[in-house]
């Protein structure tokens, strides 16, 4: 039985059975507590919790996961992996222990055909229930039930739900270590292939535990650790889902596997890290320094790294991509979809690492040499920090190669090299406001978030209370904070509202407005007069920047949906600029969009300003906005409840910003320009509204006087352009033949007044270039040699020299400029020189004839 056929075994038992077949999740989770989808429960925990009702009381699905807690052993073993594939089934709040357990015994016996002797099964130290339906209804022999502690308890976390579980392992056979089953036996020998959990209890914060009033089932079984048992070997690295792999690692390398265990490490951490790099960048994850942008970038690494230790030299990325896609292509067909980006995004990862990749590990040999010769154990902390910020090297790959050297690394001394790294950047990019959180902290805890109520242009003046006054970063400015406000503090792209706070003692002229804390808006402002907390006071913003900005931000999603439309889903948003002016939109993209996509973009986003649609915005559950296809951030967190605007037919974002009422609002949008800003990334700016019109305005200006010069209809333009440009180009020619006509002219004239065939004269006035052709040419002329000087501006000084090689021209011009304090250079036959001293260059071209003179 191959994975295709497993998996359609597996759900389609649980299918016959009632349950809901559910297609795997993206392993960008939407769960913001986990940087993957690490397990097939994931995309469920939200029904297991209680925070939405589950859509169907049963589900199956084969879920795909990635993990790294293993990965520094992958390779090293024949069972390990990071990216692997979850069978489960669950229930919530339907059945139980009594059908969870014999469904899985009747699949795992008689539908996948493994000996029932072969197998055990262990249960919670305190599950008897588990133990009795093991033992009577499934009739497991009472020696191969194993009671066992933690091992045998899952929980999602210190508090909440949690319940023992029971686990079913396959016995390989007596070679593969000592009997006993797995509470006591060999860890190799005995395999665990399916993990029940039962989650049955509500855990307090005091340690105390209650039942549940609907108890759950969640199981998974690893397509990885099942496929081996059914192919009869040992080793996931022999079946149908990594095999091809393998092969695809031995072609890259040039070495056989099975042969020399070091080259079947790499060729097993090549072929697992080349699957998992190509699924997590199908499902949209890219390389970057933080976040699930710098796991990707440390497997692609650990990859390469093994690659070229085993001795591939050309790219190895692509060719495991192309292999994973036809391997996993029929089950996740995303990955054949996406496999031209795929491909483009590791190739470029993997040559860019590449460039820093034999420096480092050349600086990284030497260092663990000379640690081995002075006795030391441990590299210090500066250098790893050295590695991974000049040469791209994470410091878990530094750690495992300093493993492999019987070495530590000094990780604490790495951690603050790193924090102070951060601290040096987050004191570069942000406003000094942090020096006042406990300030802003006392203001939160003592009055509350503040209220934004300015989303509307009704509300962008308002009556508000004082409740704060801190003195702000800037001498002669200070931070006031409201009960409630009109200001949009900056985020999300959008920039923070400017306006006035006017108080019966004061006037406050608010330049900025940023989230001091979240919940928490801070005005920044010059103040005239006296502002206090407990004051009543106006707040009013600048209405027409707010409108502006506001064009701009509904204008960003039209653009950020005709993105996606155009060049595909995988454009994400990966930051933005919302000002009054202008917007900036940086998304996620392979390579530089064609004129023509931008075009169409430009088209798509005006033809949905033109439908004048309502602007739609809504609070809902996050999973309501989920369901209704709503654009979420995987870098952002939401709530419970998030807002979600609708823009149009093609865009619904979640978005907390403020737009407009109805896309009519807008009014032209326009690309002003697109660029690369980095690795995978692109940025668009735009305009909208006036600013559109201004600049179409601006342009028919300019092609109108431009058409008056040329005394043509501006429809005529560009034919009168062409023919201008026909005639300055013939022009150019004419007197290019006339400048070679007296240049040679000037040459015959020179060449007639040669004594002994050397013509030594001044032309002042003339450019290095123009003595080098005069010389040149001059020499053509059946003589000898020839030395021209002369001063382009007064200062300084131009020297040409052609000779037939016999005097050396270079040498002749070196002795000469050094009298006028210069130097040059060229050929035997033909150099150039220069100098600063203008009042000696007759003496320069005296010592030129005498050195240029017959002997």
């Amino acid at each position: 039985m191959d994975a295709n056929e497993l998996r359609a075994a597996f759900t389609g038992f649980f299918a016959a059975r009632d349950h809901e077949v559910v297609p795997s999740a993206s392993l960008i989770p939407h769960d913001p507590t986990v940087l993957f989808t690490i397990a097939g429960m994931v995309p469920f925990r939200r029904y297991f919790v209680g925070d939405e009702p589950a859509p169907w009381p049963r589900a199956t699905t084969v879920q795909k996961c990635f993990r790294t807690n293993d990965i520094d052993v992958v390779g090293h073993t024949r069972r390990h992996c990071t990216f692997f594939e979850m069978l489960g089934n669950f229930s919530f709040g339907d059945y139980f222990k009594e059908r969870a357990v014999p469904y899985a015994w009747e699949l795992v016996t008689d539908v996948l055909g493994i000996d029932a002797d072969r197998l055990w099964v262990t249960v919670h130290y305190s599950d008897d229930e588990a133990a009795e339906i093991w033992a009577d209804a499934v009739g497991v022999p009472a020696a191969r039930i194993q009671r066992m502690g933690a091992d045998n308890f899952w929980q999602m976390g210190d508090t909440g739900p949690c319940g023992p579980c029971s686990e079913l392992y396959f016995d390989k056979g007596e070679r593969y270590g000592e009997a006993g089953g797995p509470a006591h036996g060999g860890a190799e020998r005995y395999v665990e292939i399916w993990n029940l959990v039962f989650m049955q209890y509500n855990r307090f914060p005091d340690g105390s535990m209650t039942e549940l009033p609907k108890k759950n089932i969640d199981t998974g079984a690893g397509l990885e650790r099942i496929l081996p048992v059914l192919a009869g070997t040992d080793s996931i690295f022999d079946t149908d889902v990594l095999a091809p792999l393998v092969e695809t690692a031995e072609e890259l390398t040039g070495v056989r596997y099975g042969r020399e265990e070091a080259h079947d490490v790499a060729l097993r951490v090549m072929a697992d890290h080349g699957r998992a790099m190509t699924m997590l960048v199908a499902d949209g994850v890219l390389p970057s320094n933080d976040g699930r942008g710098y796991v990707l970038r440390r497997i692609i690494r650990r990859a390469v790294l093994a690659a070229r230790r085993a001795g591939a030299r050309g790219l190895i990325t692509p060719s495991l991509a192309e292999t994973t896609a036809q391997v996993m292509g029929a089950a996740y067909p995303n990955v054949r979809e996406e496999i031209e980006i795929v491909t483009d995004v590791l190739a470029r990862e993997e040559s860019g690492f590449d460039r820093t990749l034999r420096t480092g590990l050349t600086m990284l040999e030497g260092v663990l040499a000379d640690l081995r010769d002075e006795g030391s154990e441990v590299l210090p902390g500066e250098t790893a920090f050295l590695l991974h910020d000049t040469h791209g090297f994470p410091v878990e790959l530094t750690e495992e190669l300093a493993r492999e050297a019987g070495m530590t690394v000094d990780r604490a001394a790495f951690d603050a090299h790193m924090e102070d790294q951060r601290h040096r950047s987050r004191q570069a990019a942000k406003a000094p406001a942090g020096a006042d959180e406990p300030a802003y902290r006392e203001l939160l805890d003592s009055s509350g978030p503040t209220v934004f109520v300015g989303r509307s242009p009704e509300h962008y003046a308002v009556p508000v209370q004082v409740i704060g006054v801190l003195a702000g970063a800037e001498p002669g400015t200070v931070e006031l904070f409201l009960d409630r406000t009109p200001f949009y503090a900056e985020g999300g792209g959008q920039v923070g509202d400017i306006g006035t706070i006017v108080t019966e003692t004061g006037r406050a002229e608010v330049f900025d407005t940023v989230a001091a804390l979240p919940g928490l808006t801070a005005h920044r402002a010059k103040v005239a007069g006296e502002i206090y907390p407990g004051q009543d006071a106006l707040a009013t913003i600048d209405g027409p920047r707010r409108e502006a900005t506001r064009r701009n931000h509904t204008g960003t999603h039209l653009l950020h949906a005709a993105l996606r439309e155009v060049l595909g889903e995988h454009v994400r948003q990966q930051g933005s600029l919302v000002a009054p002016d202008r917007l900036r939109f940086d998304f996620s993209h392979r390579g530089a969009p064609a004129q023509e996509e931008l075009d169409a973009v430009t088209e798509l986003a005006n033809q949905d300003v033109l439908t004048d649609d309502q602007v739609v915005t809504m609070e809902v559950a996050k999973s309501e906005a989920e369901q209704m296809g709503a654009v979420a951030f995987f870098g952002d967190k939401y709530g419970d409840v998030v807002r979600v605007v609708r823009a149009g037919p093609h865009s619904l974002e979640f978005c907390g910003g403020t737009h407009v009422d109805a896309l009519g609002m807008i009014g032209p949008i326009a690309i002003v320009s697109e660029g690369s800003i980095g690795s995978n990334t692109r940025r668009i700016e735009a305009v909208t509204g006036a600013a559109t019109v201004a600049r179409l305005r601006a342009r028919d200006r300019l092609v109108s006087e431009a058409a008056a010069l040329l005394k043509v209809e501006p429809d005529g333009l560009v034919d009168a352009l062409q023919r201008l440009v026909d005639r300055e180009r013939e022009a150019e020619r004419a007197l290019s033949r006339l400048r070679a006509s007296a240049l040679e002219r000037e040459a015959a004239e020179l060449a007639a007044a040669a004594e002994a065939g050397v013509v030594v004269a001044r032309r002042d006035g003339r450019s290095p270039d123009e003595l080098r052709n005069l010389a040149q040419v001059a020499r053509g002329h059946s003589v000898d040699a020839v030395a021209l000087g002369g001063s382009p501006d007064g200062e300084r000084v131009a020297i040409a020299v052609a000779t037939g090689g016999e005097p050396n021209a270079t040498e002749v011009a070196r002795q000469v400029a050094g009298i006028v304090g210069g130097g040059g250079g060229g050929s035997p036959v033909l150099a150039v020189a220069g100098g600063r001293d203008a009042s000696r260059l007759d003496e320069a071209l005296a010592e030129a004839r005498r050195l240029l003179a017959p002997r």
